[in-house]
């Protein structure tokens, strides 16, 4: 019971309540597997990579079979030639054709790390592929209807209608958000942030998406519809319940971030009802992006993932969007920085950001990756790492086997030669 409560506030977002949860489950019992799972999950969140690696080999010793275990081993740390794990995941993979699919389908993208790490690119994609193959099968997910939510968000949020819908709002500056597409470096982005003595870092919070998809009276619900006919008094309120929100998970922060990716939609709400917000877009080479995205397998949404050319299309979507925020709002609305600059060119960057947030330089900032948080995000070891980038073109490495993401991309793909 222990075991399965800290999970449940593991993924509420209440680390130290987990880790009590977990010390007592193995107080109670010292070989319980699943505690001994759970609670390194909650350690590698919290960037305490080698004593997760050690929770999940002591689980290893408990079931030298389990195989959950050995997934969450490839994910702690960057898999080397020779790793005894990737061996023991490798002789598990000649058991696939007979494996229960929901066994195979964390496996094959365990096996895609394995050999991605290790440079055998060929053998990394065929696992990425079936994993996602797999996964896909799984799921609901319309592309179409992606579509069609981007053009509704364009077609309410046009120049009059954020115009006329100007002028009353909450005049709080608390939040800064960080969005952009999923895997374009917004955990990176937050975490320089974050690191600042005056924010705290929010990660990805539901609370904005959750308060525009709510039915208002008379109104249908979904946004953007739900925002029909309404007004900048309504508008004020929606940010005053935000922010009241926000303060509830640090009331000492000066500021508190919101690393929702898919806040990228609501770029128009939130300067019109938030005109103080900092927001922060993160851009990335399109292609690295969406392979980045295709070569993970989530622990939740981010359905337009598992197929090359869906999640290319949903990249041309937000592209779409983004182009026109920028053409609706007036300049200096939001923030621009392109990660493979953030990485090659990190101070001046970094102090940059920081100036556009408001803050005053510390070089905390600069050694993000010391900063001591829990992350909840498919980033969350790479952020644990100085920067890095080796993730730079790494589409590279794959473009024999990227031709629907590039045909649903078009000229969103880099031409040779070209960066980011």
């Amino acid at each position: 019971m222990h075991s399965l409560l800290g999970g449940i506030f593991a993924e509420a977002g209440y680390p130290d309540k987990a880790e009590q949860a977990f010390a007592r489950a193995l107080e109670l019992d010292p070989d319980l597997l699943s505690a001994y799972l759970g609670h390194g999950h909650l350690l590698m969140e919290q960037g305490r990579l080698e004593e997760a690696e050690a929770s999940f080999r002591h689980a290893l010793g408990l079931d030298a079979n389990n195989l959950g275990a050995r997934l969450a081993l490839t994910q702690v740390k960057k898999v080397e030639p020779g790793d005894e794990n990737m061996a023991a995941l490798v002789s598990e993979a000649g058991k696939l054709d007979t494996m229960l699919e929901t066994k195979a389908l964390p496996l094959h993208f365990a096996l895609g790390k394995c050999y991605d790490d290790t440079k055998q690119y060929d053998l990394a994609f065929s696992h990425y592929l079936e994993g996602c193959r797999l996964k896909r099968k799984r799921i609901q997910y319309n592309p179409a209807d992606n579509d069609k939510a981007c053009e509704n968000i364009r077609a309410f949020f046009s120049r009059e209608t954020v115009d006329k819908l100007r002028g009353k709002a909450c005049q709080s500056d608390l939040p800064i958000f960080i969005l952009g597409m999923p895997r374009s470096g917004t955990t990176l982005t937050e975490q320089i942030i974050a690191s600042h003595p005056l924010v705290y870092g929010g990660g990805e919070l539901p609370d904005l998406l959750d308060l525009v998809n709510q039915p208002r009276a008379g109104q249908s619900a979904g946004y953007p519809r739900s925002l029909n006919g309404i007004t900048r008094e309504e508008l004020k309120a929606l940010g005053e319940k935000y922010v009241a929100g926000l303060r509830a998970r640090n009331p000492e922060a000066r500021r508190i971030t919101d690393k929702m990716p898919a806040n990228f939609n609501c770029v128009g709400l939130i300067h019109l009802m938030l005109p103080n917000a900092k927001i922060v877009h993160v851009m990335r080479n399109p292609v690295d992006t969406c392979l980045s995205g295709f070569s993970r397998l989530f622990n939740k949404s981010q359905h337009q993932s598992y197929d090359l050319a869906e999640i290319g299309r949903y990249c041309r979507n937000y592209a779409l969007l983004m182009e026109h925020w920028r053409q609706v709002l007036p300049a200096g609305a939001f923030y621009e920085v392109q990660y493979e600059e953030l990485v090659a060119d990190h101070e001046n960057q970094t102090r940059a950001l920081l100036d556009y947030c408001g803050l005053e330089w510390d070089k905390a900032c600069l050694e993000s990756h010391k900063t001591e948080r829990h992350i909840r995000t498919a980033s969350v070891t790479q952020v644990r790492q100085p920067i890095y980038k080796t993730s730079v073109d790494r589409w590279r490495k794959y473009e024999k086997h990227l031709g629907p993401l590039l045909e649903a991309l078009g000229d969103l793909v880099p031409a040779p030669g070209a960066e980011g």
